[in-house]
């Protein structure tokens, strides 16, 4: 959740692993840390040795307090108030792709074309850095806001993998493919092929739908090609952010990387 103050944007992350990640990416952009009075964790000793050492403003606070401002989310004990940073564009597209290609990384795209719940917008991202991937594309206008709970949900990756929110999708799929030699390949229930027949090698997108009603059709024809995860009789399908897992780690997988 972003909020505007005199001082500029702001927003919170909560949560120990979600904190964890912003100290250690960006402790600059910290602006206040609230701890939970009388909880005893040595993880939250270990964060607060941590706020010490960069001289981080602190205050125990109850957990009504911290209840309310996460909005009921799961914040362990811990918030932070953090310095917000723009959202990231097309336009930053090429420098992202061209940063991850310099320093060796996978050219390895996970693309969510509406996917609306904040916590399977995290997972996903979760998965995506996980496996590898360079970078996390949504549609600006169709998609779940980088909320709090996306932040805890994605755990590290809120702080370094980047999530790029894109004005027209299909026209990033073009680019992808035509300026970046990219290959883009849906996920749908109802493909012929399945992803472990597929070629996942290489420059690669994938490309995985809504919850409720998968891919818009022009998303989809604009796939170089579509499969799906073969599931057992009687499932028709599985959570996105399950399915996004499975999908990444079998290009993992075909690449042959090694931790």
């Amino acid at each position: 959740m972003i909020h505007k103050s005199k001082k500029g944007l702001r927003e919170l992350v909560y949560g120990i692993n979600a904190v964890t990640a912003a100290l250690e990416s960006a402790p600059e952009s910290i602006i206040t840390a609230y701890i939970l009075k009388g909880k005893e964790d040595k993880r939250l000793e270990t964060i607060v040795h941590l706020l010490k050492a960069y001289g981080i403003s602190m205050q125990h606070s109850s957990r009504q307090y911290l209840d309310e401002r996460s909005q009921g989310g799961v914040h362990q004990g811990i918030m932070l108030e953090v310095k917000a940073s723009p959202p990231l564009t097309e336009r930053d597209l090429p420098a992202i792709l061209d940063k991850a290609q310099d320093n060796g990384q996978d050219m390895l795209a996970l693309i969510l074309d509406g996917v609306t719940d904040p916590h399977n917008l995290g997972a996903c991202m979760r998965s995506a850095w996980g496996a590898g991937a360079c970078c996390v594309i949504v549609p600006k206008d169709k998609s779940a806001s980088f909320t709090a709970a996306a932040k805890k949900a994605a755990s590290g990756a809120a702080a370094v993998m980047p999530l790029v929110y894109v004005t027209n999708l299909a026209r990033t799929i073009e680019y992808l493919q035509d300026e970046r030699d990219f290959r883009v390949v849906g996920m749908a229930g109802e493909a012929e092929d399945d992803i472990y027949k597929s070629d996942l090698t290489g420059a690669l997108a994938l490309v995985m739908g809504s919850e409720e009603s998968g891919m818009r059709r022009l998303t989809r024809e604009k796939c170089d090609s579509i499969t799906k995860i073969p599931m057992a009789a009687g499932v028709e399908s599985l959570n996105v952010s399950v399915a996004a897992g499975i999908a990444l780690f079998e290009a993992r997988r075909q690449r042959g990387l090694q931790d």
